[in-house]
């Protein structure tokens, strides 16, 4: 009986429920008909401005990539097995600073036997130039025929031509011998070693790999609609995420090809010298592309409440709140897209 009565109870209790959640019991219905808005008298201290109608940039920011200008592998010219490597990733290296040894054994090898050549060709040489010179002497007395001084002439001049080739072969292994010293050829950042202390060295084969770190420009890819308004020297808004910089950047060079896959261009601006900079930093180039007219009021006027944007209009002398819809801020204005219309009065804050 006591579970028929609780049971009883319950199902009323819960018909009771929801008959006040339909508003059907104990609430109080509000008759049909308009309500004024809330509104507050405006005081003669208040400051105010016009919403005023004005052509606005249609600005956009296209990320890019902080590269350098500069960037090269550091190769042999000759093949060489690698005696020490005087850098690691990271390293800043000045101009003409050591890289990387080459062992020099097999290129003084060379110079040793080229040296050899030179001296041979060169005792060649004297004793052709003696020939001539008898010869010379013979044949203005008579005493030759013309054939044999032609032959002995033509004898030293062979020798000479043996002279210079061993001496061209000699300056180049010398210039060989030096080829076993890398050395960076500007000032930069090693960005990686690629070899190691006994490895081959091959010629062509990169041994490290730099940047000129002072040579940097951010490259963005622009939609060709938007690309066709940048030019070569005009100078571009630019930020660096990781530093939280902003600057101007030069543009320097417009890539003339579009990406088939993406329809834009790649352009690169150059950067300024800053600490902290370097390559692989992400970053936004900005362009204006186009321009609207549009709306705007001082950037104060408008408010939020939690997720709302509102301004405090005046009408007829009396402050009232309007929710708005903002767009992008100009400055120390802002386009209002809706809500407000051109010339009425709001509340600066």
């Amino acid at each position: 009986m006591k579970k028929i009565i609780t049971l009883t109870f319950s199902v009323i209790g819960l018909i009771l429920i929801l008959l006040y959640m339909l508003g059907i019991i104990g609430t109080e219905k509000i008759p049909p008909g308009t309500t004024p808005l809330s509104t507050t008298p405006l005081d003669k201290n208040t400051q105010t401005a016009q919403v005023q109608r004005q052509m606005l940039n249609d600005s956009f920011s296209w990320p890019g990539t902080v590269k350098s200008r500069s960037e090269i592998n550091i190769a042999p010219r000759i093949t060489a097995r690698i005696l020490d490597i005087k850098v690691k990733a990271g390293d800043k290296v000045r101009k003409d600073d050591v890289i990387a040894l080459l062992d020099p054994e097999a290129q003084r090898s060379h110079e040793r036997s080229a040296q050899a050549a030179l001296s041979a060709a060169q005792a060649n040489a004297k004793r052709a130039a003696a020939d001539a010179q008898r010869i010379k002497n013979l044949y203005a007395k008579e005493a030759a025929t013309k054939e044999t001084y032609d032959h002995v002439i033509a004898q030293y001049q062979v020798a000479q031509a043996q002279v210079d080739a061993a001496a061209s072969a000699l300056k180049e292994t010398k210039i060989s011998y030096a080829d076993t010293i890398l050395k960076a050829p500007f000032d930069g950042t090693v960005v990686q070693r690629l070899k190691q202390p006994g490895d081959m060295g091959l010629a062509g084969a990169p041994i490290v790999a730099m940047h000129n770190s002072a040579a940097l420009r951010l490259e963005a890819a622009v939609p060709t609609s938007c690309a066709r308004h940048i030019h070569l020297g005009e100078q571009v808004p630019v930020k660096i995420e990781t530093l939280e910089q902003h600057f101007t950047a030069e543009i320097d060079e417009i890539v003339p090809e579009v990406d088939p896959q993406t329809r834009t261009i790649l352009i690169k601006a150059s950067l300024p010298i800053m600490a902290g900079l370097q390559p692989g930093l992400f970053g936004w180039l900005d362009q204006t592309c186009n321009q609207h007219q549009g709306l705007v009021v001082p950037a104060t006027a408008v408010r939020k409440i939690g997720q709302l944007e509102v301004v405090k209009i005046v009408v007829n002398n009396q402050i009232q709140t309007r929710q708005v819809r903002i767009g992008k801020h100009y400055g120390s204005k802002v386009e209002i897209q809706s809500g407000l219309n051109e010339g009425e009065t709001v509340i600066i804050q």
